[in-house]
């Protein structure tokens, strides 16, 4: 059993075999667990601000100064943005549970932006200090390629995973 957000649903994965009634039980249950993990998971814009200075310290030589961070929920494409006039970086509310290393490679991505505006070697350089960079990339990936993979034949789950035996 297990529930997790995708996009802007909520999947709830239960055995079959559950009466309906157990079924709501457990629906409950687990998005009570969700909603738990994603606040522990969801820091403050206060926590955000302090965590930026914090990987801004440890990656850009304390080079990048922000002087807000927030979490927005008008990005649909992007994981995150910033106005480096202002100072200002804002992540989507789409990485709300995700693991801290990729919300830390986020806002350093945005963090090297308030240095650096666009996406040269420079930039790269940058955000390559990050140890978990490529990695959360990765993920990142992962998460915008889920939506588009087909889903599995039921067929395949019933009959064996060897097409050729059928």
């Amino acid at each position: 059993m297990s529930a997790y957000r995708d996009g802007d649903k909520t999947v709830v994965l239960l055995p079959a075999r559950l009466s309906h009634a157990e079924e709501e039980r457990w629906v409950s249950r687990m998005l009570q667990r969700l909603a738990a993990r994603e606040m522990r998971r969801k820091p403050s814009d206060a926590e955000l601000l302090e965590r930026a200075a914090d990987l801004a310290a440890r990656y850009l030589d304390g080079k990048a100064a922000p002087v807000s961070v927030r979490w927005v929920d008008n990005q649909n494409s992007r994981w995150g943005s910033c106005t480096p006039a202002d100072g200002s970086i804002r992540l989507s509310r789409r990485l709300v549970g995700m693991p801290s290393w990729v919300v830390d490679y986020v806002l350093l991505h945005e963090l090297a932006h308030l240095l650096v505006p666009d996406h040269g070697p420079e930039f790269w350089k940058l955000v390559g200090q990050y140890p978990k960079a490529e990695r959360a990339r990765g993920f990142l990936e992962g998460v915008v390629a889920a939506p588009r993979l087909a889903a599995p034949d039921p067929a395949l789950a019933t009959q064996g995973a060897d097409p050729a035996k059928r």
